[in-house]
């Protein structure tokens, strides 16, 4: 008699299958995806800070994880800025040196135009910051560069949900003039509101970067060496006083965006084959958990009254959302009137107005310099976070409704040009041209 088969026991959670992780990292390489998880993630955040269960939340990104002899002694927060969100700066990096070598920004008369409009961005809101505490007699003037930054992560989050359509050079826009804008941001710490900077780490940093620009380009780099010479730019670049996401950026424009020599002409460029397999990482965990604890801004009726009457708090709400997108706009169009500078022909200067109000959001710099600007005794701290907070998703509304018309634009134009193609080809029109006499 044959013994009966012993029965199977089901799990809820099995381990999956290849396939199932396949179509997981497809998923996560799609920009709404990660957009969505990045967006789920800070209302997550708002909910969790502002319920009664706001201690837990606070509790928990204020836990110091790593070793204080090596300087990482960091709060979960500072881990998920610092630390995770470099992941999100590789890729940019990566995305932004693929469009330098063979994309959009291939071109510097092209590329010069969003690296400028990052500069206007910065100067008017610090400008109009300036004059309404001057207008109101307020000395907080140290707080003048906080609205002068813009969140990427949060920036392109809002492109890739409600720009859907928009031409691919509008994004390689916002993608240059956000990260030139953290660039210049983090020079403004170092020089106003830093100790200084560390050389010696500083070089180490670049260092690292130069041997990884070398391991790179060899047919078959050794990817432990790469991993940990990328670890070693960012512990470098963080000990330096300069934000470690900046050695993303550096790591990401040193990986070669043209099949080396070593490769062969047919080979998929470095660029591709590591955006591959770090946008999923990107998208499904460094970004959401960066926004988990980045929003997480917490919002009593007092701190709202006083941020609506506190000069500061006004500076910044003012500076986000009027100063950012008129510095990038009137900055744009002077480049381009007054110099052989040009926008991509598929961009107009309606989507240009639209991803300056995106570039209003300035979240996590933002809060890292109010912090430096403000410290926690000051009659400042609390308005100037809820400005912050409010200044951002004042801007995030204007500039994704915006995104949507002009989304909705550009597929009606495409869809009507698709029209007239097909009623060419058809013969329902004739292109013939009439002689001049007639």
């Amino acid at each position: 008699m044959t013994p009966p088969s012993p029965r199977r026991r089901w799990t809820a959670f099995g381990r999956p299958g290849p396939s199932t992780i396949r179509n997981l990292g497809d998923t996560l390489r799609q920009e709404s995806a990660g957009a969505g998880f990045l967006l789920a993630g800070a209302v997550v955040a708002l909910i969790w800070a502002n319920s009664p269960w706001g201690g837990a939340y606070t509790a928990l990104a204020e836990t110091v994880v790593g070793p204080r002899a090596w300087h990482l002694d960091l709060t979960v927060a500072d881990w998920a800025t610092d630390g995770l969100l470099t992941v999100f700066f590789f890729v940019v990096g990566l995305e932004l040196k693929r469009e330098m070598v063979v994309g959009q920004l291939r071109r510097l008369a092209t590329a010069i135009v969003p690296v400028v409009a990052a500069t206007g961005g910065m100067a008017l809101p610090a400008l109009i910051y300036w004059l309404v505490n001057t207008l109101r007699g307020s000395q907080a003037m140290s707080g003048w560069a906080i609205p002068v930054a813009t969140d990427i992560a949060f920036a392109v989050a809002v492109l890739s949900a409600f720009g859907r359509g928009l031409p691919s050079a509008l994004r390689a826009f916002l993608l240059t003039l956000a990260v030139a804008d953290d660039l210049l941001g983090i020079v403004v710490i170092a020089v106003f509101y830093s100790g200084g900077v560390s050389v010696a780490w500083l070089a180490g940093s670049l260092g690292a970067v130069a041997v990884y620009l070398l391991l790179v380009r060899r047919r078959r780099p050794w990817a432990w060496a790469l991993f940990a010479l990328a670890l070693a730019a960012w512990y470098c670049m963080h000990r330096s006083g300069i934000h470690s996401t900046i050695a993303g950026v550096l790591l990401g424009f040193a990986t070669p965006a043209r099949p080396t020599p070593s490769q062969g002409q047919r080979s998929t460029p470095r660029t591709d084959h590591y955006e591959h397999w770090w946008r999923p990482i990107s998208a499904g965990l460094a970004v959401p958990v960066f926004a988990l604890f980045a929003a997480g801004v917490h919002l009593s009726p007092a701190d709202l009254r006083a941020a609506a009457l506190d000069p500061a708090a006004q500076g910044v709400v003012a500076g986000l959302i009027v100063g950012k997108p008129l510095g990038i706009f009137l900055t744009t169009f002077a480049l381009v009137a007054l110099t052989r500078a040009a926008l991509d022909p598929a961009v107009r200067w309606p989507d240009i107005a639209a991803v300056g109000c995106v570039g209003g959001i300035g979240f996590t710099v933002s809060l890292l310099i109010g912090e430096l600007a403000f410290a926690a005794a000051s009659p400042h701290e609390a308005a100037v976070k809820a400005a912050i907070l409010f200044g951002s998703l004042g801007a995030a509304a204007i500039g994704a409704v915006l995104l949507a018309v002009r989304a909705r634009w550009h597929r009606r134009h495409r869809d009507l040009a698709w029209e007239a193609a097909e009623a060419v080809d058809e013969g329902d029109i004739d292109l013939a041209v009439a002689p001049d006499d007639e």
